[in-house]
């Protein structure tokens, strides 16, 4: 589908968008790739799934909740102002 430019201004005014005779056909070369993008997507065999409303429907991947200690040391500490050992040394700030 390829829009013309009486569209384009026809769609302009339903948006209530002001568009100057000279950005038509910027607007329409836009518009008609958006149409060719949403062409593409009709082109997918979406047989045999079903339409979802929401991901609420969906159960999550869950992976073991591990605490580690990332084991790269250098690399968290590389850019640390200050460090004591493996840790990042700060100001003491009560009193």
């Amino acid at each position: 589908m390829s829009l013309d430019p009486v569209t384009v201004r026809r769609i302009a005014k339903l948006a209530r968008i002001r568009v100057e005779d000279s950005q038509v056909p910027r607007l329409q070369a836009e518009l008609n790739g958006i149409l060719g993008w949403i062409e593409q997507l009709n082109e997918v065999d979406v047989d045999g799934v079903e339409p979802l409303t929401g991901g609420a429907q969906m159960a999550l991947r869950l992976r073991e909740d591990a605490v580690t200690d990332g084991g790269i040391p250098e690399q968290v500490l590389a850019n640390a102002p200050d460090r004591a050992g493996d840790f990042f040394a700060v100001p003491k700030v009560v009193e």
